[in-house]
């Protein structure tokens, strides 16, 4: 692509990041020729590199609501994606935990929410609970068999594959400043190392935190059906050395996250996180100073954790739609029966469990751009 030079195509998907790939890949297999742009430097390295790498299976999202119907969908297509395309991944099973009595009322409310979505839980007694997790201060727990861990970036390289494999293309360092949008279709300007204009009937904006930005400067687009933009900062901190746990372990929900709880990666580190802090813009520095508030509040499940083996890791921003105010934010998926304008797609608060749904999402913004 040169300077000025203009171009026409099926579909443009912004934000190369783990949603965009996989809808990509979902209208590349449909026979159009999409252009992904993405304005770093390579596909993955926004919000899709600063997860947990979880397989959620669908547990604590309100039933009904878009995060509980594609998170559980995205869950089962997922393992079996990665199954066929040989992407590492592992079923671990998760424990939630209630560390003592108070907490066993919430350990209730979680598993009637996971049933009226679909999801089993076993329940486990004190007793259970010191046979699989001795090392662990708990009073009763429920056990998630269908929770697991997966390879984010070869998820995200398969679907790369797929997608290049039936003609799609990946243009980085190309970011979008500026989108018209118009009986006629879409005009992207972009910029970058090759300024060129795309022309399209389909346009997906999966841009992550500049999706909203984007939107807010997008003509032709309605600002009034753009929302408001929060954002949840949230820390992990790596285990060094050997731990005794197997399975992920989850104490109950807190205000804004699912509480510092355990992850496992697929060599069996550990790592805590994320803990939730609120943030007037995105900033994803880790200060060392919260270990201990990180040490307390694992000791409360984990009396042995050693305080000097946990080390700063990396932070994930998330991008809510409501404040700290509110218990539920979900994601929003914006077609023409939205904000009136044929052949766009917006995607807002797409956060977790955006990974585990993200075949699902595609799925849905297929059908739309469809419709």
């Amino acid at each position: 692509m040169t300077l000025g030079e203009q171009f026409t195509v099926d579909a443009v998907v912004i934000g190369a990041g783990v949603v965009g790939l996989a809808v990509a890949r979902k209208l590349a297999l449909a026979g159009q020729e999409v252009v992904v742009l993405e304005a770093g430097d390579r596909f993955g390295e926004g919000l899709s590199s600063r997860n947990s790498e979880v397989i959620h299976a669908g547990i604590y999202y309100p039933t009904g609501s878009l995060k509980a119907t594609l998170c559980t969908e995205g869950r089962r297509t997922l393992y079996d994606y990665c199954a066929r395309h040989r992407v590492a991944h592992r079923k671990t099973g998760k424990w939630i935990i209630a560390s003592q009595g108070a907490q066993e009322a919430k350990l209730e409310s979680v598993e009637k929410l996971a049933r009226q979505n679909g999801v089993t839980l076993e329940w486990a007694d004190n007793r259970r609970l010191k046979q699989a997790l001795p090392d662990v201060t708990a009073t009763a727990g429920l056990y998630s068999p269908e929770t697991g861990i997966v390879d984010s970036h070869g998820l995200m390289l398969a679907l790369m594959a797929e997608l290049e494999a039936h003609g799609g293309q990946l243009v980085c360092r190309a970011p979008v400043l500026a989108v018209e949008s118009g009986d006629q279709g879409h005009r992207l300007q972009v910029g970058g190392d090759s300024p060129c204009e795309l022309v399209t009937r389909r346009v997906v904006n999966s841009a992550g935190l500049e999706s909203v930005p984007l939107a807010r400067r997008w003509h032709g687009y309605p600002r009034s059906c753009c929302p408001e933009l929060y954002y949840a900062r949230g820390c992990y901190f790596s285990y060094s050395g050997s731990h005794p746990f197997q399975s992920l372990i989850y104490p109950v929900p807190e205000p804004g996250g699912l509480g510092v709880h355990l992850t496992l990666d697929l060599a069996g580190g550990a790592r805590f996180g994320p803990d939730v802090e609120w943030i007037p813009e995105p900033e994803f520095s880790v200060d060392p100073q919260r270990r201990e508030a990180f040490a307390m509040a694992i000791r409360q499940w984990w009396p042995d954790v050693d305080p000097d083996r946990l080390q700063p890791a990396y932070a994930g921003v998330r991008p809510k739609l409501k404040g700290p105010d509110v218990a539920f934010s979900d994601f929003e998926i914006q077609d023409e029966t939205c904000h009136g304008v044929p052949g766009l797609v917006q995607l807002f608060g797409i956060e977790s469990p955006g990974l585990t749904a993200s075949l699902a999402i595609a799925d849905q913004v297929a059908a739309r751009l469809a419709s």
